[in-house]
């Protein structure tokens, strides 16, 4: 007991500026690590005797490195992207042209040259309009997102970015996050990749059963890769990414992860900082499509949660990170589109 009434604790609290709702307590309790270690035992408790075939659809993939753990999980999904006519959009942004910035631009569309085509007709610029134009028609996705990402005013057009996949087929889009034993130089545990095929979001998890895995998920994962893929991250260009590379390069896997890169972490600030209480992944769930996770585990958390399955030889305390790993890249199809809805 702590000596105060509960009219004197509600009060107390109020002046202190602590929140007295039952929400907020509940929210407070469940941010605890004692809640985190209970749930783990009831997870323990939950799942003892059982394997991950037993709950999720497995299945061992072979790799050159040795088999892999995949578990595949399908949903139906209505994906699309609205035809902008992107390449007439870049036409009218005069600052891709080298030695052209905000106020040359506004000088000459004031002149009578509102498109890179018209200034096919000015003195001093036709010829580098004329090579840029003849050059766009060649340009694969790739580089034309090279070229919008590297272009000094990108900052400024940043949502060119974004209105610019109408150029790729949505199959090429890779939903990916990892989970990790810790922040660097540890093993990943856990890669998912999404892909959309047809009316279908078709998530691919590959899971480190055992440290001497590590190769094999990591190969697995690239497996689904190639030239005209395109990653979609939040945060992946200066976590998830790099630390596969990392890996790969420890491991010993041969990769190629120069793919493009949409991270929606930076694109979400853009977007919606001024209507959310913060752009973190699950709060965009909640405050944009309503979704709500439960007994979701926190990534300070992971690290144990794993340590304690391959003590215990018991899945219960990784089932909820699978989980959470999963909706992290199906969340990520549905942020991508409501982005490019956005700024469309």
């Amino acid at each position: 007991m702590n000596g105060y009434s509960e009219h004197e604790e509600y009060l107390r609290n109020t002046l202190l500026g602590i929140d007295n709702s039952s929400n907020s307590k509940q929210k407070e309790k469940k941010m605890s690590s004692s809640y985190f270690k209970d749930l783990k035992e009831k997870l323990l408790m939950q799942y003892e005797n059982k394997s991950l075939k037993d709950v999720m659809d497995c299945k061992i993939c072979e790799t050159s490195f040795g088999d892999a753990l995949k578990i595949t999980t399908k949903e139906k999904i209505d994906f699309s992207l609205t035809d902008n006519d992107f390449k007439n959009q870049i036409n009218h942004n005069l600052k891709l042209l080298p030695k052209i910035g905000l106020k040359t631009e506004e000088n000459l569309k004031n002149k009578g040259y509102p498109t890179i085509e018209s200034l096919k007709g000015h003195d001093k610029y036709a010829d580098i309009a004329s090579k840029f134009l003849n050059n766009l028609e060649d340009m694969s996705f790739h580089e034309i997102v090279d070229l919008l990402d590297d272009n000094k005013y990108s900052k400024k057009c940043r949502d060119n970015l974004l209105k610019c996949i109408s150029l790729t087929d949505v199959e090429n889009f890779k939903f990916m996050d990892i989970e990790t034993k810790g922040l660097s130089n540890v093993p990943i545990i856990l890669i998912g990749v999404a892909e959309i095929k047809n009316d279908k979001i078709i998530a691919s998890q590959y899971f480190l059963r055992d440290y001497v895995e590590e190769p094999n998920i990591i190969e697995a994962y690239l497996s689904h890769l190639d030239e005209n893929s395109v990653h979609v991250t939040f945060n992946g260009k200066s976590f998830d990414v790099p630390f596969i590379r990392n890996r790969c390069i420890y491991n010993r896997v041969d990769h190629n992860l120069d793919l493009p890169h949409l991270d929606l972490m930076y694109f979400a600030k853009n977007l919606w900082k001024d209507s959310l209480p913060n752009c973190q992944l699950q709060t965009i769930e909640q405050e944009i499509f309503g979704i709500t996770r439960q007994d979701d585990v926190p990534g300070q958390y992971i690290p144990g949660y794993y340590d304690t399955y391959l003590s215990e030889k018991n899945i219960g305390p990784v089932v909820p990170i699978i989980e959470h790993n999963c909706q992290d890249i199906i969340s990520l199809a549905s942020f991508l589109e409501k982005m490019y809805e956005d700024v469309n």
